[in-house]
């Protein structure tokens, strides 16, 4: 199911031969902790054995990000929305590959995410999924708060951290919807998961392996500070405040 350019929505680029995965990056500020994103991408690639592409979508950025970016063979895309939504569909738009997968640049994959997401991939029966998250570092606050949130996908029956699927898909969903200011990776997987259901595949969330995310939204906030305001939660989830998500994401200095 690799598709054209005139069966893409959009007239979006068509599937470059021998290019099996685009890994979508954004990233604002990363210069320090991009490196290790990439390193990890470039592990699993090993494992893989097929092409990938990286393409970091650099956002606002005041440092060295995209030089990083570049440095390690990255393609590099712009967009300064305010919307993480926009700016990881900025990046889908510039790939190529024949399944699109999107990981944050404070995150790192394990050895065997990409391989494990090409076996998944070509057995047909899955439109797409997410996978396990660590953080990297616990606490009793971020252990709680990982239950809660936990809890939550468990509801919505998704998981997320590095969420994958065709790229042909990602647009027959409309890729992520640019309308929410926050809670897009949520909305994104809720609506694939529909989306699988009228293609009679299903939602996997990726056991074996896992994502290592950062803990600085702990480390700006405190630990405690999500589980003592509730509504700030609800806000970022439902993702129609772009008040909450300029405090919790867009105006947060790196």
């Amino acid at each position: 199911m690799t598709g054209s350019a005139s069966d893409l929505p959009g007239g979006h680029p068509p599937h470059t031969a021998g290019i099996r995965c685009s890994i979508l990056i954004p990233a604002r500020d990363e210069e320090a902790a991009l490196p290790g994103c990439l390193g990890s991408i470039a592990a699993a690639t090993c494992q893989l054995h097929h092409p990938v592409e990286v393409i970091v979508a650099v956002n606002r950025c005041t440092d060295r990000t995209e030089d990083v970016a570049l440095a390690a063979g990255a393609r590099v895309v712009r967009d300064d929305s305010r919307n993480l939504a926009a700016i990881r569909n900025a990046a889908a738009r510039a790939a190529t590959g024949h399944v699109v997968v999107t990981i944050d640049a404070d995150s790192r994959m394990s050895v065997g995410m990409l391989s494990k997401i090409d076996e998944l991939e070509r057995t047909g029966r899955y439109i797409g999924g997410g996978t396990r998250v660590r953080p990297q570092r616990w606490s009793a606050g971020i252990l709680l708060t990982g239950a809660v949130l936990g809890l939550v996908l468990a509801y919505r029956r998704v998981s997320g951290a590095v969420l994958w699927c065709r790229r042909s898909d990602f647009w027959a969903i409309g890729g992520f919807d640019e309308n929410l200011a926050s809670g897009e990776d949520l909305d994104f997987a809720v609506r694939l998961k529909t989306y699988g259901r009228t293609r009679n595949q299903r939602f996997a969330t990726v056991l074996s392996e896992h994502a290592v995310t950062s803990t600085r939204k702990f480390d700006d906030f405190g630990d405690w500070y999500l589980l003592r305001n509730p509504r700030l939660v609800r806000q970022i989830l439902q993702g129609r405040t772009q008040a909450a998500a300029d405090r919790f994401y867009y105006d947060v200095p790196r």
